[in-house]
């Protein structure tokens, strides 16, 4: 089976835990005015062709002719709100964007400082919300707005930051995270882990007790 977009971008042993879209209000409001341009033409075009007769068919053909623009800003509207896709992943969290010219970005759970979450009055009622997200990476910032299921956006890529930083066990009791300690220092004494990546995430996992 070929592989789809997003697959190619997947890294060894990463999986998707998320995918995401922003919510339908986006494209109903992008939409709207074509539609509403689509309608008035159609109308425009039958009451002509009704009451100028004789040049019915020029009026029908002129009529559509118009009608196509419309109709392709439309198709062009539906094509970019199904290509945006927002995605967690057990190593980063992607945005990709563009029908035929793809723009992705992506940040390393590893890097995520926070994450803030905004949503309105009409937000709660509908489920969507923007999402920022805050780096120790060049970019800085990451948002995504108007995303559908903020809360659960926001609550999976956590969690997946926390799997990736603590490993599927998730430490709820002190005399989990003195086992912990030791494989980090082994991770350490094997040079998989830097002397400062190892003080931080030991100081993490004492903070837990």
């Amino acid at each position: 089976m070929a592989k789809t977009y997003l697959q190619s971008l997947l890294g060894e042993r990463e999986k998707i835990v998320l995918v995401a879209r922003q919510h339908w209000f986006i494209l109903v409001s992008a939409i709207f005015l074509e539609l509403s341009a689509i309608l008035i033409l159609l109308a425009v075009t039958v009451s002509l062709a009704i009451y100028l007769t004789p040049y019915a068919l020029i009026i029908v053909a002129l009529g559509f002719a118009l009608m196509l623009l419309p109709i392709a800003t439309m198709t062009r509207d539906i094509l970019d709100w199904s290509s945006r896709q927002f995605i967690v992943t057990n190593r980063r969290v992607m945005q990709i964007a563009g029908v035929f010219n793809k723009h992705v970005t992506d940040s390393s759970l590893e890097k995520v400082n926070d994450v803030k979450m905004g949503q309105s009055a009409l937000g709660r009622i509908f489920d969507y919300g923007d999402i920022e997200i805050l780096t120790a990476s060049e970019l800085g910032v990451n948002l995504f707005r108007r995303i559908e299921d903020p809360i659960g956006f926001k609550t999976s890529m956590l969690n997946a930051k926390e799997r990736m930083e603590y490993g599927e066990a998730h430490p709820e009791t002190g005399e989990d995270i003195p086992a912990l300690i030791a494989k980090l220092g082994e991770l350490h004494r094997q040079g998989v882990l830097s002397e400062e990546e190892f003080q931080q995430k030991k100081a993490e996992l004492l903070g837990r007790l």
